[in-house]
C-alpha cells in the first residue's frame, strides 16, 4: 500500500468496497467526519456494507441510511440511540475487554478502516490521534485503510504510528475533529463527588468516565499527591490535574511516569495538552481494559456509572425506559480490577433519581450489566453504601439508606 495525501474529491469508496464488507472507524471525536459523510453520500452507488460503531457524537448516521447500511454497536451512546430507537441497530453485549480478540480472530470481521490522523512528524510518522482503542486490533485484521489527515488532530504517543505506505488512500480532512466541553455541574452531582473523593488517596490510579459526576471528582482531588490514570476514555478534566502537578503517576506500579488512556474526549485544551506529550499515552483496548495488565495495578481506584442498581447490588448499565442507551463497556473489566487491587475500590457513582424514578430500585427494568458478585462500593447524592462483605439483608438496607427518602418506603414496601 502506498498514498500520498490527495483531496476530497479522490474519495471513491466504490474502488475500495466489496460487496458485504465491514467497515469500522474511531468513535467519538476521533470519526473521520470527512470520510464517513462521503460513505454516506455515495451508499446508494456501493454493494450493502455492515458498519460497526462506536459513540457517535456527530449525527452522520440515521436511521433513514439502514436502506444500504447493517448497524452494529457495543453501545447506545449518542446517534446510536436513535438507531437502537427505530429498531435497526444491532447490539453487541460485548465487555470492552473482548471486543479486540474477537476483532483479530475475526469473529467480529472487518474488513475496511477509516482513520483520523494527524500530520505526520518529522520522520513521516502518523499518529492516530484521538484513539488508539479498538483502531489497534481492526488495523490488525483489515483489508483496507483509508485515512483522513488535519492538521488540529494532536499528534499522541500511542501504540501504533503509521507509515504513508500504510494508506489505501490518505486525504486533507474537510473539518477539524469535533469536541466535548466540559459538562456543567450542579448541587447533585458536587454531592456525589464528596462522597466519592474521601476514597481516593495520594497514590492511587484512577479510572474514570465523562461527564458532570467525574469532572465534580476530579476538582476535588487539588490537594493530593501524585495520582495517576489509567482509563478507557478522558476529557478535560485531568488536564488541570496534569499541570497543577497532581497527576504525575510517579507511583504507579506499571507505567510509571506516564498516563494511560484509550480515548480522549474533549476539548482543544485536552487536545493541546495531548499533543507530543510523552506523559500521556494511548493504547489499545487490549492493554486498557486487559486483566493481565489491570491486575498489576496497585490502589486502583475505578470510578463508574449505572442507570439503576438493585437492592442486592446488580447494575443495569444498558436500557432506561425501555431503550438501549448504554453499554456493557469497560466497567465489568475495571470494576473486577479495582476490587482486586491491592488498596484499590470499585465506586459506582449515580444521581439517586431520574426525574421522579428512583435509581435504586427492587428488580432492574433492563439487562444485569453488573452481577451483585462484583459489587462493590455504591454512591449517590444521599450517601455511601460500601457492601463488600455483606449479605444480602445487609445491602439492602445499606442501598435503602442512599435512595431518594421520598422513595425508601415504598421501595422498602416492595422488597
Amino acid at each position: 500500500m502506498s498514498a500520498a495525501m490527495t483531496d476530497v474529491a479522490a474519495i471513491d469508496f466504490a474502488r475500495w468496497l466489496r460487496p458485504g464488507d465491514t467497515v469500522l472507524w474511531g468513535q467519538a471525536n476521533a470519526e473521520p467526519r470527512t470520510l464517513t459523510r462521503a460513505l454516506v453520500a455515495q451508499r446508494h452507488a456501493l454493494a450493502r456494507l455492515r458498519l460497526v460503531l462506536g459513540i457517535d457524537l456527530s449525527r452522520t448516521l440515521q436511521p433513514e441510511h439502514a436502506d444500504a447500511f447493517d448497524f452494529a454497536s457495543y453501545c447506545g451512546a449518542g446517534g446510536n440511540r436513535a438507531l437502537a430507537g427505530a429498531g435497526v441497530l444491532d447490539i453487541l453485549p460485548c465487555s470492552y475487554s473482548q471486543l479486540p480478540a474477537l476483532l483479530r480472530q475475526g469473529s467480529l470481521k472487518v474488513d475496511v478502516v477509516l482513520l483520523q490522523v494527524s500530520m505526520p512528524d518529522a520522520q513521516g510518522r502518523y499518529s492516530l490521534g484521538l484513539a488508539n482503542d479498538l483502531l489497534i486490533a481492526a488495523l490488525d485484521s483489515a483489508r483496507v485503510v483509508i485515512a483522513e489527515c488535519h492538521p488540529d488532530v494532536p499528534w499522541t504517543h500511542g501504540a501504533r504510528t503509521l507509515a504513508a505506505d500504510d494508506f489505501d488512500l490518505l486525504v486533507h480532512a474537510a473539518e477539524p475533529p469535533l469536541e466535548n466541553l466540559p459538562a456543567p455541574s450542579c448541587a447533585i452531582s458536587a454531592a456525589i463527588a464528596r462522597n466519592v473523593a474521601q476514597w481516593i488517596d495520594d497514590g492511587a490510579t484512577l479510572q474514570l468516565g465523562l461527564g458532570a459526576i467525574p469532572d465534580a471528582v476530579l476538582a476535588l482531588l487539588g490537594d493530593r499527591r501524585d495520582l495517576g490514570l489509567h482509563s478507557g476514555v478522558i476529557g478535560d478534566g485531568v488536564v488541570d490535574l496534569f499541570e497543577r502537578g497532581v497527576l504525575t503517576n510517579a507511583r504507579k506500579s506499571i507505567d510509571a511516569g506516564t498516563g494511560i488512556a484509550g480515548v480522549l474526549m474533549g476539548s482543544q485544551r485536552l487536545y493541546r495538552f495531548a499533543h507530543r506529550n510523552p506523559a500521556l499515552q494511548l493504547r489499545g483496548s487490549d492493554y486498557t481494559h486487559a486483566a493481565d495488565v489491570l491486575r498489576r495495578i496497585d490502589r486502583f481506584v475505578a470510578i463508574n456509572s449505572a442507570i439503576e442498581v438493585d437492592l442486592s447490588g446488580q447494575v443495569n448499565a444498558e436500557v432506561a425506559g425501555g431503550n438501549y442507551v448504554g453499554a456493557v463497556g469497560g466497567a465489568p473489566d475495571f470494576i473486577r480490577a479495582a476490587q482486586a487491587s491491592q488498596g484499590g475500590a470499585s465506586i459506582i457513582a449515580l444521581p439517586a433519581t431520574a426525574g421522579a424514578r428512583s435509581r435504586i430500585v427492587v428488580r432492574l427494568s433492563g439487562p444485569v450489566s453488573t452481577p451483585r458478585c462484583d459489587a462493590g462500593i455504591f454512591v449517590t447524592e444521599h450517601g455511601i453504601a460500601d457492601l463488600r462483605g455483606l449479605g444480602l439483608e445487609q445491602r439492602r438496607q445499606r442501598l435503602l439508606d442512599i435512595a431518594a427518602p421520598e422513595h425508601r418506603a415504598a421501595l422498602e414496601a416492595q422488597a
